[in-house]
């Protein structure tokens, strides 16, 4: 069994702790050191008292934080919707109907291109300082290529989620009914043994996604299927989707630009149970308004933060990129937002080995180039994240 310490730390956020108010639970440290034996956590503390290891790392005065997890993703896509940001940026608003075009372009990919893109994705996060990413399918919309997607993305995450009542798919425009028997039956009967979730974009204000009837058909016979519940909801405009969620138990209801003061209610009585996942980037590329994520805060709801990357209404894979917008656009401290990008988001996903710095975690760490996890907001666009890789660790200093 090979040891390895992680010394020279400037400042330690753990995000250990599991009630109170989040500065309480940032578990912020100064002088501490992490041993890690075999990918786990074993060993915390100050780093006087840090136990002898086989390898030893120094990050030279830098801060480390728990890897982040995005819990809201959709890498299995080809093509690309550039024409389509730029129409959003000229004033067209954003309906759901763009998907409709990377299905095309991902059913006419080859599994290779498709591996190969999927790849590259996951590269460029784990670059920017993420360790654990949900996907999600959803650009096949057939069985045939639901299943593909979940199989590519199973290669790459554990975290994988069944979309396939994404869209109502083209070919379907004039029988919805027939799709919905399609996806709450052979589709999901041939997905489920690739999928650990199921999710539906529950939307009345896109004619193109599915409404609260048929939303809670999807979810009930995906939970029927064993797989776990995840919502798209309440985001072009106030809708279901919060209700839906929380009524059925949904780890995470996601988006929620839309919410009322009964939605509010609702999610801070299921704390415990359905996290708020918000989802800034879209903001940033539909010209939506933001979410309030302090008014969320300060009603007791659990919320989380992820990247919703996806070819049209966020391409952005940057979790640090979220952190800033959370903290400039939905009124969180750079304290509140760090917590919800990393323990935040693995509560959505009911993990508690991630997102957190514990002894007996996943040593999942990642390293700023700065001193402090404030530098994330305050450098904004500055790529100082990046994942703590210790398989090479030796005596000298981690670059």
């Amino acid at each position: 069994m090979s040891s390895t310490v992680v010394t020279g730390i400037g400042e330690l956020l753990t995000c250990d702790g599991m009630d109170g108010p989040v500065g309480g639970r940032l578990g912020l440290r100064h002088g501490a050191a992490v041993v890690v034996e075999d990918g786990l956590v074993a060993w915390l503390g100050p780093a006087t008292d840090a136990p002898a290891a086989d390898h030893r790392v120094d990050v030279g005065g830098r801060a480390v934080i728990p890897g982040f997890v995005d819990s809201h993703a959709h890498l299995v896509f080809a093509g690309d919707r550039g024409d389509e940001f730029a129409a959003r940026m000229a004033g067209t608003p954003y309906d759901g109907g763009g998907i409709g075009v990377s299905v095309r372009a991902t059913r006419a990919a080859t599994d290779d291109e498709l591996r190969a893109l999927v790849a590259a994705r996951f590269a460029e996060m784990r670059a920017q300082g993420t360790t654990t990413v949900e996907v999600k399918s959803g650009y096949g919309l057939t069985v045939e290529d639901e299943v593909r997607a979940l199989r590519i993305a199973s290669e790459f995450t554990t975290e994988t989620t069944f979309l396939g009542a994404h869209v109502v798919p083209a070919e379907y425009a004039a029988d919805r009914a027939a799709y919905l028997e399609l996806v709450t039956g052979p589709m999901l009967t041939a997905a489920a043994p690739h999928a650990r979730w199921v999710d539906v974009f529950c939307e009345p204000h896109s004619a193109h996604a599915f409404t609260a009837e048929e939303a809670r058909a999807v979810l009930l016979a995906g939970r029927e299927a064993g797989l776990g519940l995840r919502v798209h909801g309440n985001q072009l405009g106030p809708g279901p989707g919060v209700q839906l969620a929380v009524e059925l138990g949904a780890a995470s209801v996601d988006h929620c630009t839309h919410l009322s003061d009964d939605d509010v209610t609702a999610l801070a009585d299921a704390v415990g149970t359905t996290v708020a996942t918000l989802l800034p980037g879209v903001e940033f590329s539909t010209r939506s308004p933001y979410p309030d994520a302090a008014g969320l805060l300060r009603a007791g709801v659990d919320i989380a933060l992820a990247t919703d990357c996806n070819p049209g209404t966020c391409y952005s894979s940057s979790m640090p990129f979220v952190i800033a917008l959370a903290v400039r656009e939905m009124g969180l401290t750079p304290g509140e937002a760090v917590y919800a990008a990393t323990a935040g988001s693995a509560k959505s996903l009911r993990r508690s080995d991630i997102g957190r710095i514990v002894v007996g975690g996943r040593a999942d760490m990642t390293v700023l180039d700065a001193p402090s996890h404030v530098h994330l907001s305050y450098r904004a666009g500055v790529p100082i994240a990046r994942v703590l890789d210790l398989s090479g660790a030796s005596t000298g200093v981690a670059g």
